[in-house]
């Protein structure tokens, strides 16, 4: 992969297709191949852009404390690098909420914003499950992790219907982890964000997507976001836990490509 240098270290990132920009975010593992049923879908139409978040894949693992803030300065500093001016923007869960970052404070870069799977704050929910989380990580390192982590993100259907895959993925996991203090690093981030005073300044169009059976981020966060961001279209699917775009990637990517070419 390709590097950009940021600060005292680099973003790797990819890119596919051309056309107008468009730039996914990936969520908590902070890798680009997690939108691996997205690009060759989205290239036919788009420059596609796809990277892995300070700490995460093949980008520097120098930093040991995060703030959503920061992560969002990553992607100024890699849209700069790359000289993209304005773009489209497509967020999972901590990419929602880089999304939700930059369009407050930098709406100039953002034409469109689809976002799915993420959060307005962390509300009890989503601080004991991430406490748990992290505290899984210090006592038990990421393989105990990654083990547990496919019951978080998919549904039993899924599970049951994909055990050999989620078995790779898991593998691929472990293998490819990043020390344990950045992962705790990066649940510290998420855990502190919260962007809700800020959200009826969004002026980008936005799209909130939301499976309501996700376990992480539970659908009334989604149902809030899209209430609180002016003119926010809402998206509501019944099952597909919280990685929607790989477990009905064919229903993720007609809505989301509806909602990206009508402006």
């Amino acid at each position: 992969m390709p590097t950009v240098p940021i600060g005292d270290g680099h973003i790797a990132y990819e890119e596919s297709g051309s056309g107008e920009p468009l730039l996914f975010v990936s969520g908590l593992n902070g890798t680009g191949r997690s939108w691996a049923p997205q690009v060759p879908f989205f290239s036919q139409r788009y420059r596609v852009i796809t990277y892995d978040q300070r700490g995460t894949g093949a980008s520097d693992r120098l930093q040991r404390s995060f703030s959503v803030d920061g992560m969002a300065a990553d992607v100024i500093a890699l849209l700069d690098a790359l000289g993209i001016e304005r773009v489209r923007l497509v967020g999972q869960s901590t990419g929602g909420a880089i999304g939700q970052t930059l369009a407050v404070l930098h709406p100039q870069r953002l034409s469109r914003m689809a976002i799915y799977a993420t959060w307005t704050w962390c509300d009890p929910w989503f601080r004991r499950l991430f406490e748990a989380r992290r505290l899984m990580y210090q006592q038990a390192g990421s393989e105990l992790h990654a083990r547990f982590h496919p019951l978080w993100l998919y549904s039993p259907q899924f599970v049951n219907g994909h055990d050999a895959e989620i078995e790779e993925e898991m593998r691929r996991a472990v293998a490819g982890a990043p020390p344990v203090e950045v992962s705790v690093g990066r649940i510290d981030a998420i855990m502190a964000f919260d962007r809700r005073a800020d959200l009826h300044r969004i002026t980008t169009p936005t799209l909130v997507m939301a499976a309501r059976d996700d376990y992480i981020t539970p659908a009334y966060h989604a149902e809030a976001l899209a209430k609180a961001i002016p003119g926010a279209e809402l998206e509501l699917v019944e099952h597909g836990g919280h990685s929607l775009s790989k477990t009905r990637a064919d229903l993720f990517n007609e809505r989301v490509q509806r909602f990206l070419a009508a402006g």
